[in-house]
């Protein structure tokens, strides 16, 4: 189950409270020194919203892996250093659902659609208001980034929220809010086809 949305969207806290076991994806974000970083237009700020700051290809193999095995090892990353500072093994043991959630997991939808590992893709939605203020709370309590570049982050993200639902969508994930997204994830759990068209069945 792949469980995307704009960052500060509630998806780490929806993930938690459905019980199933969780892969973050953004424990897949490149380490802050790679020379292929890309930045936000205009600015010397890293562009950590852009798909091109994540590895794509490690966290599809560690699905596929986890989906085929029950377990894999990821990488743990801090986000307030823009480093890898370890590794962490994920074992769902014969669980057979479990969440990827992360604010590019619309990007691999079609690759996990393709590998026959894809029982859904949900991305979440609350609204820009909301999400901008959740997610400046959330972020300067973990104290993640400056405040500068929280605000500056912050008030490009809202203006560009709806523009980021509607890509997601395009890629493969339906949109919801918290209380459908919870009743896909509690059919996709039961094997039950999920209503949308725009998304895969589940197998």
């Amino acid at each position: 189950m792949l469980l995307c949305g704009p960052s500060g969207s509630g998806k780490s806290l929806l993930a938690a409270r459905s019980g199933l076991p969780v892969l973050r994806l953004d424990d897949f974000y490149k380490q802050g020194d790679d020379p292929s970083l890309p930045l936000v237009a205009g600015s010397s700020d890293i562009d950590w919203d852009d798909p091109a700051s994540w590895d794509a290809d490690a966290a599809v193999a560690s699905i596929v892996e986890l989906c085929g095995t029950g377990r894999t090892k990821v990488p743990v990353y801090d986000i307030s250093r823009s480093a890898r500072t370890g590794e962490d093994a994920v074992d769902i043991g014969r669980t057979p659902l479990f969440i990827a959630e992360g604010i590019f997991a619309a990007e691999i939808v079609e690759r996990c659609r393709e590998s026959g590992v894809l029982a859904d893709a949900l991305c979440l939605s609350r609204g820009p208001v909301k999400t901008f203020r959740r997610r400046f709370l959330r972020d300067l309590k973990e104290g993640r980034k400056s405040v500068p570049f929280l605000l500056r982050r912050g008030w490009r993200l809202m203006r560009s929220e709806r523009s980021i639902v509607a890509r997601q969508s395009a890629l493969g994930a339906y949109a919801c809010d918290r209380d459908e997204a919870m009743g896909r994830l509690a059919a996709a759990a039961a094997g039950r086809h999920p209503a949308a068209k725009n998304t895969a069945p589940v197998h």
